[in-house]
């Protein structure tokens, strides 16, 4: 027999209800509860508020809070703070009942800008660390890559930079003229931490946002982005050390911090990386060199004729079929690593210590003053 609803009033009391009750055991959220101890923020930002004044919310439930953004993809801070009532889930994981008040959206950036980065690398050292402990981090293969990604900034909020630094000496002089030591200042605009080297980014400025990069992806249209940079470790594919800079920032050149940031937070070193063509610099090798390491690749006219078998038949080679070669630095006078070749033909897999290669053909490798460094047959 089909049943039906009854029009009727609203409960207006649920004094029966239990959160803790209506959450799966298995639950992404308690499982993330259980094991991580949101706490240790008390004693990060304990120096970022006053002893009077308003009581702000936990530092506890705004951490919970910007991990929910993250991990439901949420779209914006005021869309969370809309759906959080919703959501008897959330409601459980920030501590909060059916009756509590939401906080304002703003609460969020505020606690950014007063907390600094150091809170959250804290935060995010403390949880590698965890994984570690674990056994979720074996810490010997590191995949290393980057990935560009949109800031919220329009096209037409950039300028020419001859359009706008009359605006800006401008404020700087009218700042100057309020200090005790005029002469002491400065009207030079702070330089940002990452030098954007390209030219358009040395004309050009976004006013809403300053630390984005006018980059074009492949054949797509130029907008602003950054470049979020991951070294994951292979075991578990658990991100062990990342970094954000502007969009035009050459991936090649945040190798290196990354494989030392994956050291610190670890306390491993990494005896292999993989990474795409594009950190193969000549830079990159001689640095692993430098470190007793052996960095491995195919050539890229090898992988060339792979990927093209690869399109007329339907078998791909087996990955781990790589030809050996031996290469001499003429620099340094010893083997530089199997499998290298440098300038034009740059690496997609680096082996940082990696294990003894039997070789094959010696070849020899000059390292000109244009520090391409060739195979000889």
């Amino acid at each position: 027999m089909m049943g039906f609803q009854s029009d009727q009033q609203p409960k207006l009391f649920y004094p029966s209800i239990n959160l803790e009750q209506r959450i799966p055991e298995r639950h992404v959220l308690r499982r993330i509860r259980s094991q991580v101890d949101f706490d240790f923020i008390y004693d990060e930002v304990r120096d970022r508020y006053g002893i009077n004044g308003n009581v702000s919310v936990p530092p506890p439930a705004i951490l919970k809070m910007m991990l929910l953004l993250v991990l439901y993809n949420v779209r914006s801070e005021r869309e969370l703070m809309n759906t959080i009532p919703l959501r008897l889930d959330w409601l459980w994981f920030l501590g909060y009942d059916l009756d509590s008040e939401i906080p304002n959206h703003s609460v969020l950036s505020k606690a950014r800008g007063r907390w600094g980065v150091e809170a959250f690398r804290s935060f995010f050292e403390r949880i590698v660390w965890q994984c570690v402990e674990a056994g979720l981090v074996d810490g010997t293969k590191l995949f290393v890559d980057s990935s560009l990604i949109e800031a919220d900034a329009s096209n037409h909020s950039v300028v020419s930079r001859p359009a706008f630094e009359p605006y800006l000496v401008k404020g700087c002089r009218e700042l100057e003229a309020r200090l005790d030591e005029p002469q002491e200042a400065s009207c030079d605009p702070e330089p940002p931490k990452v030098p954007k080297s390209g030219a358009v980014n040395r004309r050009h400025h976004s006013t809403t946002d300053p630390d984005a990069s006018v980059v074009r992806q492949g054949k797509g249209s130029v907008s602003l982005k950054y470049k979020l940079h991951r070294a994951v470790d292979g075991r578990c594919g658990v991100i062990t050390a990342t970094e954000v800079t502007p969009g035009e920032v050459n991936e090649a050149h945040r190798l290196l911090p990354l494989v030392d940031q994956h050291h610190g937070n670890t306390a491993r070193s990494a005896e292999t990386l993989v990474a795409d063509t594009k950190y193969g610099t000549v830079e990159n090798y001689l640095a692993c060199d430098d470190r007793g390491s052996r960095p491995t690749s195919p050539t890229s006219s090898e992988a060339r004729k792979t990927r093209a078998d690869a399109r007329g038949s339907s078998r791909r080679r087996p990955s781990n079929i790589i030809p050996r070669r031996t290469f001499i630095c003429a620099r340094r006078g010893r083997p530089f690593g199997p499998g290298v070749t440098i300038g034009r033909s740059r690496p997609s897999i680096i082996s940082a210590i990696g294990a003894s290669a039997t070789p094959v053909h010696p070849s020899t490798v000059h390292d000109g003053q244009d520090r391409a460094l060739g195979q000889t047959p």
